[in-house]
């Protein structure tokens, strides 16, 4: 039986949901890594190797880096985070197109006023990606009466979306969001996307979503559409740096909303599950679900 090295947060967790999987703390004892990607990149770093590494997140950027070796299978977790980070997106519309935030200090002063609000349907909501995340996103938004638009790099139509465009006529796409959510992982490609020539084309009356990676969205393009009233609001999970540094101006900024990177967290009993699938199938000497590109970084 293959030794596995488990390098998690949660490994008496993980050990309880994978069985009769024998596990190791050695890491050049082990063909196949069930690791956090950070974790797994000091040891790589180190010289070591796997077989085949299984990470327990969705994003791999800490194992993209140009010194670390390719020359292993990696895995990600996938099909997990789309509902999560619906839930979590249409959470902060609903609650600010509702006035919940209002109502709840009026409870706090036993005041009775009510006030008018806006309705999802009819509104356009611009997905930065179309894979996976954006096509839950995208349901949801449909199922509220949306208009849903998605940008990705080749403009490929996908069912969920009424609209793709290719991410060069990103601009076009921009133009017509009501509300904007960008779900896209970390590559080149996508580095600083949303800048200083790109924002400027979202409507003043849009509201942004940042909960893919933090290196798509510049930090100070973004603050200058805020300040200059030419951007309702941001709601923004994950940043280039993280925890975000304290003395950000973003923790006080009155059109930002912020979160510490738990829009979608991944729970130990599902990765468990897709490890075990992938587990079976590396047995079997079949193809692994979930593969990396290293080329593409996700």
């Amino acid at each position: 039986m293959e030794k596995i090295l488990l390098l998690t947060s949660d490994n008496p967790l993980y050990q309880q949901r994978l069985g009769t999987c024998q596990f190791t703390d050695d890491p050049d004892a082990a063909r196949i890594w069930l690791a956090e990607p950070a974790r797994a990149a000091a040891l790589l770093q180190q010289g070591h190797r796997p077989d085949w590494l299984a990470s327990t997140y969705a994003g791999v950027d800490a194992l993209m880096a140009p010194e670390l070796p390719r020359d292993y299978q990696l895995t990600n977790i996938r099909g997990l985070f789309g509902p999560l980070m619906a839930q979590y997106v249409f959470a902060h519309l609903l609650s600010r197109l509702r006035e919940l935030p209002r109502y709840a200090e009026q409870q706090r002063q036993g005041l009775w006023q009510p006030h008018g609000y806006g309705s999802l349907e009819g509104q356009t909501l611009v997905l930065l990606g179309t894979g996976d995340i954006s096509q839950h996103i995208a349901r949801v938004g449909r199922a509220f009466g949306m208009m849903v638009v998605g940008v990705n790099r080749s403009g490929k139509a996908s069912v969920e979306f009424d609209r793709v465009y290719a991410v060069d006529q990103l601009p076009l796409a921009l133009s017509q969001a009501d509300v904007l959510v960008s779900v896209l992982p970390n590559t080149p490609a996508s580095y600083h996307l949303l800048n200083e020539h790109t924002l400027p084309h979202l409507p003043a009356h849009a509201m942004l979503f940042n909960v893919g990676r933090g290196h798509t969205l510049c930090l100070d393009a973004l603050r200058h559409q805020l300040d200059t009233d030419a951007l309702a609001h941001a709601v923004l999970d994950v940043f280039e740096q993280e925890p975000l540094a304290p003395d950000s101006p973003l923790w006080h900024h009155p059109r930002v909303t912020l979160t510490p990177h738990i829009a979608a967290t991944s729970f130990a009993e599902q990765v468990a599950g897709q490890f075990l699938d992938n587990l079976a199938r590396y047995r079997r000497g079949e193809a692994l679900q979930n593969r990396v590109c290293f080329s593409r970084g996700y």
